[in-house]
């Protein structure tokens, strides 16, 4: 008598004699998962991961199995294709730069913002409507020949130091929070300081990614504090932040870096010491909050440069 032929139960074409030491049954080599005895099959695997709670850090954020900051490397790369992006039209610059309020007019210049219907000239910026401005303007960098440091062109190292701090800072940061807090952390940063800029001086025009960059030195700061670190290194680096501000304020947006510095603080106090019962809830309610009053602050800056009517 012959013994019955066996397959796989995923490819019944395939002949074989092997079973999952799971589910007992039968599985081809493609199918074959090594266990610490025998062969698992596929379904049994993913269900063994499911049951396997992944670890996660003191702030909620999933902890990476590989270790590599990906949206770190992603913003980096979303800044340097930007630049590259300027280098090539210049004006992109002046069409996605942060401005809050200002005049275009029949020669094209930029003017003075003024509320009113003034004949041949068209208001531009946030006031308009222009709203996105308020987060491309964090992913723009001064062209080669837009400052100057004293005797050095401060274009090229606008992109650099804000590149080099992103890379230092952001790849820690993101480690703790996971890649959903980090990013929330980062462009509510960027938007706070594109607000305060706004609400202070809506007439500049701004571009860099260090209101963000400060929002995650604030980051830095908060959770070190929280996971009970020594602090005496970290308060050195947070003050030479703050001098950094303080030095740069006559050729950089001082406004926007302040902003971004609160509004970092904020949010990573919000991620730090939301309960744990009901951390993921009061976080992401915490963030709302905070997002729907700068977008409130916009709104009423706007009714108030244009008299009541908001863009």
């Amino acid at each position: 008598m012959e013994a019955a032929v066996t397959t796989c139960y995923r490819h019944p074409s395939y002949e074989t004699y092997v079973r999952c030491t799971r589910c007992d049954r039968y599985i081809c080599p493609d199918c074959m998962r090594e266990a610490a005895v025998g062969h698992h099959c596929v379904e049994c695997v993913r269900e063994g991961q499911r049951s396997i709670r992944q670890a996660r850090t003191v702030f909620g954020g999933a902890v990476s199995r590989t270790a590599v900051p990906v949206v770190t490397y992603v913003l980096i790369g979303l800044n340097v294709l930007a630049y590259l992006g300027e280098l090539i039209r210049p004006d992109i610059v002046d069409r996605f730069g942060m401005l809050g309020a200002g005049l275009s007019g029949p020669d094209g210049s930029q003017y003075v913002y003024e509320s009113g219907n003034i004949p041949g000239f068209d208001a531009v910026g946030v006031v308009d409507g222009e709203w996105y401005r308020l987060l491309t303007g964090a992913f723009l960098h001064l062209p080669p020949g837009g400052s100057s440091f004293g005797s050095i062109p401060f274009g090229v190292l606008h992109i650099l130091f804000n590149m080099y701090g992103l890379w230092n800072l952001g790849r820690v940061v993101e480690e703790q929070l996971g890649r959903g807090r980090y990013i929330a952390l980062y462009l509510l940063s960027a938007l706070g300081g594109s607000v305060l800029v706004y609400l202070i001086a809506p007439g500049d025009t701004t571009v860099g990614a260090s209101g963000a960059i400060f929002g995650l030195a604030a980051a830095f700061y908060v959770i070190n504090r929280r996971l009970g670190r020594d602090m005496q290194a970290v308060n050195r680096f947070l003050a030479g932040f703050l001098i950094w501000m303080l030095i740069s304020a006559g050729f950089t947006s001082w406004q926007g870096h302040l902003g971004g510095l609160l509004t970092g603080g904020i949010v990573m106090a919000v991620l730090a010491y939301a309960p744990a019962k009901r951390r993921t809830a009061v976080q992401i309610a915490g963030c709302a909050v905070l997002f729907l009053l700068l977008i409130a602050l916009v709104a009423l800056k706007t009714s108030q440069l244009t008299g009541g009517a908001v863009a």
